[in-house]
Parts: C-alpha cells; sequence; structure tokens
C-alpha cells in the first residue's frame, strides 16, 4: 500500500508538470520573433528563437515573422500629368524591423502597407508622365518606396524595395505611340540612306574623275558591268549606253548639217550664176576668161635694182619730179 502511495504521488507529480511544461513552454521558430504579453501588458524584452518559459496564465506569447514580405499592389487607374489614363501594378518588398511596434502600434501591418502602397501608386501617377512610366521607372520606384516608408517606421516595419510591374495604355494610346516609333526610325532610316548618298556621291566624283583623265578606264568599266550582268543568266541583257557616246553622235550630226547647209549654199550660188548668165545679166565669155596673171621679173634685173628703187613704170617717173637727185629722193 506504501509502495503503490508512492507510484500515485510520483504519477501525480509527473502530471502537473507536464501540465506546468504545457501552459509555460513555448517554441519561436528560426525566422519569428516572440513577443510576450503578461497580464495584457507588453514585456520589452523580445523572444528569440528557440524554447521560450513563460509564466503561466499570466503570459501570453504571440509570434511575429521577420521575413521579407512580398505584397503585390493591385492595379490602380489613374492620370498622369500629361493627361493619360493609365493602369499602373507595382510590387513591395518588406519586413518587421521591430515586433513590438508591428504589434501594438498597427492592428494589421499587412492590411496597412498595403492601403498605403495603393494611395501612394495613384499619388505618384498623377505626379509623373507618361514616358516616365515607361522609360524612366527608378526615380519612380525611388519616389513611391519613401512615400510608403514614411508612415511605415512608426509600425516598426521597413521597406526593402518598391518596383512598377506594368503600365496599361487604352488601345489608342498604343497606335499613337507606335505611330511615334514608326516615324522616328524612318526619320534615321532616311538620315542613314542619305549619309550613306552622300559617301557614295563623294566616292562617285573621285572614280569619275579618274575616269574623265583615263576614257579607257569608263569601257573597262562598261565591260566588268556587263560581265557582271551576264552572270545571273538571264534571257534579257541590258546593256547601258554611254554618254560620251551620245555627245560624238550629236556632234557628228552636228558638222552633217553644217557640211550639208554648205553644199546647199555653194548649189544655190551656182544656180543663181547660170540664171545670170542666161539671162544676159554676166557675159558667158567672161565666165570661160581666165583671170589675168601677174609674172615677176627676172631676178638679174631685181637684185640689180637699188633696195629703194621700185621697178621703172611709166608712173614711177612721173611721181619722182624732174631734176631731183635720187639721194633726195632716198
Amino acid at each position: 500500500m506504501i509502495v503503490d502511495a508512492v507510484l500515485g504521488a510520483l504519477g501525480g507529480l509527473a502530471g502537473l508538470g507536464a501540465l506546468w511544461a504545457a501552459m509555460s513552454i513555448r517554441v519561436v521558430q528560426q525566422f519569428q520573433k516572440g513577443v510576450v504579453f503578461r497580464f495584457g501588458k507588453v514585456r520589452d524584452e523580445v523572444r528569440e528563437p528557440g524554447l521560450v518559459a513563460l509564466m503561466p496564465v499570466a503570459d501570453r506569447l504571440r509570434r511575429v515573422n521577420v521575413q521579407i514580405v512580398t505584397m503585390p499592389i493591385p492595379a490602380q487607374e489613374g492620370i498622369t500629368r500629361d493627361n493619360v489614363t493609365v493602369r499602373v501594378d507595382a510590387v513591395v518588398y518588406f519586413r518587421v524591423v521591430d515586433p513590438v511596434k508591428a504589434t501594438v502600434n498597427v492592428q494589421d501591418y499587412n492590411f496597412a502597407i498595403s492601403q498605403v502602397a495603393q494611395t501612394s501608386l495613384r499619388s505618384i501617377i498623377g505626379k509623373s508622365e507618361l514616358d516616365d512610366l515607361l522609360a524612366n521607372r527608378e526615380p519612380i520606384n525611388q519616389g513611391l518606396e519613401l512615400m510608403i516608408d514614411s508612415p511605415a517606421l512608426g509600425w516598426g516595419i521597413e521597406i526593402d524595395r518598391v518596383e512598377i510591374k506594368d503600365v496599361a495604355l487604352p488601345e489608342s494610346m498604343k497606335r499613337s505611340i507606335a505611330r511615334q516609333a514608326e516615324a522616328e526610325r524612318e526619320r534615321r532610316a532616311r538620315i542613314i540612306t542619305a549619309d550613306g548618298e552622300f559617301q557614295a556621291s563623294e566616292r562617285l566624283s573621285e572614280a569619275a574623275a579618274v575616269m574623265s583623265a583615263t576614257p579607257a578606264a569608263l569601257q573597262l568599266r562598261l565591260l566588268q558591268t556587263v560581265v557582271e550582268v551576264a552572270a545571273e543568266k538571264n534571257s534579257t541583257l541590258v546593256l547601258p549606253f554611254p554618254v560620251e557616246l551620245l555627245r560624238f553622235l550629236d556632234s557628228a550630226t552636228e558638222v552633217q548639217q553644217r557640211n550639208l547647209l554648205a553644199a546647199a549654199a555653194v548649189a544655190a550660188g551656182a544656180k543663181a550664176v547660170e540664171e545670170a548668165v542666161e539671162s544676159g545679166e554676166i557675159p558667158g565669155e567672161e565666165l570661160d576668161q581666165e583671170p589675168p596673171r601677174h609674172e615677176l621679173p627676172p631676178l638679174e634685173e631685181l637684185l640689180g635694182q637699188a633696195p629703194l628703187d621700185a621697178p621703172d613704170s611709166p608712173d614711177g617717173r612721173a611721181e619722182r619730179g624732174a631734176g631731183a637727185p635720187a639721194d633726195a629722193e632716198r
């Protein structure tokens, strides 16, 4: 009987110990921190991961997750500063740095962060332009992070980063942006084409200068072009016609026309002479006569005369004057 009583007492003590352990021992995970409330008042000491001993009935433990939380912000519709209606959604990354504030100062910090993020996103849409939302998002992300981080600091929450995920545009705006991009591409293509034509014209001018100095180079280039065209095995062969040959033909045509005009003028003159002879205006004997011929004096006679003496003629003696000495005349 004594043994049974001792065993019963030991069993009762073991049961009380198990009940006390069940009521006072808690486990905090590695990614959590524990906040202890004793009779409803929070304890300043934050319990670290592991086994946590509590006072039965008096203490209550609340575990707070300190991992980084990824929270998507629902798409918000707004009007940008340049009056374009868009729908923007984003993502917020945050974590709890002060479990006591996150537990005491705010009822549900996840819901609070979600509402602040939505209102901040609408505000940042109204302050930004469409081009910034599409191409320059980094400053917008930083501004949105500051707007959310200001109230979150009082809740013991740190905003790690905020990123805009997508920007939805109306169909009309998409078409306008597409036309703008197409026009910009066309402008660049035209500039590149014009630049290439300018460089090609410079090279062609240099080649033309070389070919003008060496006409045979133009013929060689013509033959090379014919070979390149004939290599395609086409049924039709197009031969480029040199401009110089056209100029040569033009000049030959002009010379031929001038010769024809001259021949026509000669024929017209001969016909006029024949008509004059037939009408009696010009005697036919004059046409048959040969023109008078003038013969030079013999060489010995020319050498025997003085340098300034003229040959004797009936008029020469009259011009000298009677009795005038020859020296005076000289």
